[in-house]
């Protein structure tokens, strides 16, 4: 039976959405696997989003806190907002307290992935403000740490991303995840879907 790795993710812009696609892609190029990208519902209203200048959003399936339990692994992303994870997905995890009852998301591989508008706007904070969700799940927290090599040294050219996960800086918005950064999106889609076979493999 296939390992489902399931990339849940929040994009205002579309610049988590790309590191979304990306992380797919490198899930799916793991034998065995079926990787499915997932958004969170929107909290906010068609009208406020088009005064913000929002884009539609992508073809991604909406998902429901129930089908969390359905994956064998998961991996959140989400945009900052004042170094910490956005509203809307704070708000989809606030919804999940049946899952935390039943203790149905315990012993998933879970990593975290984001995007800032700085280089100091929360790359690092965001991942772990954000832990703590995974925590009270049970959930095991799967960071890349530097098995992305030499890119994570990466000092001549802006670049997002952490060991706590892939990355990206948005800036005003027009700047777009670089190939640099979707290479590491790529690599933490394959190193979590890799992690999450075996561990299927030994149950």
């Amino acid at each position: 039976m296939a390992t489902k790795v399931y990339i849940v993710y929040y994009s205002m812009y579309g610049h988590v959405q790309k590191l979304a696609e990306e992380i797919n892609k490198g899930a799916s190029s793991v034998e065995d696997v079926e990787a499915k990208l997932w958004q969170v519902p929107e909290t906010l209203s068609d009208d406020i989003l088009a005064k913000m200048g929002a884009p539609p959003k992508g073809d991604a399936p909406i998902i429901t806190p129930k089908e969390l339990a359905d994956a064998d692994a998961l991996i959140f992303g989400f945009p900052t907002r004042f170094g910490m994870m956005a509203a809307q997905f704070k708000a989809f995890l606030d919804a999940t307290g049946g899952l935390w009852r039943t203790q149905e998301l315990a012993g998933k591989p879970a990593g975290i992935f984001f995007s800032t508008g700085s280089q100091g706007g929360g790359q690092e904070t965001t991942a772990l403000t954000a832990i703590t969700q995974l925590v009270h799940h049970g959930m095991l927290y799967v960071p890349i740490g530097y098995t992305f090599g030499a890119g994570m040294f990466e000092m001549e050219k802006v670049k997002g991303g952490s060991p706590y996960g892939a990355g990206t800086y948005a800036g005003d918005g027009s700047r777009q995840p670089s190939e640099l950064e979707l290479e590491q999106a790529f690599h933490q889609g394959k190193y979590i879907a890799g992690i999450a076979k075996k561990l299927k493999a030994a149950a």
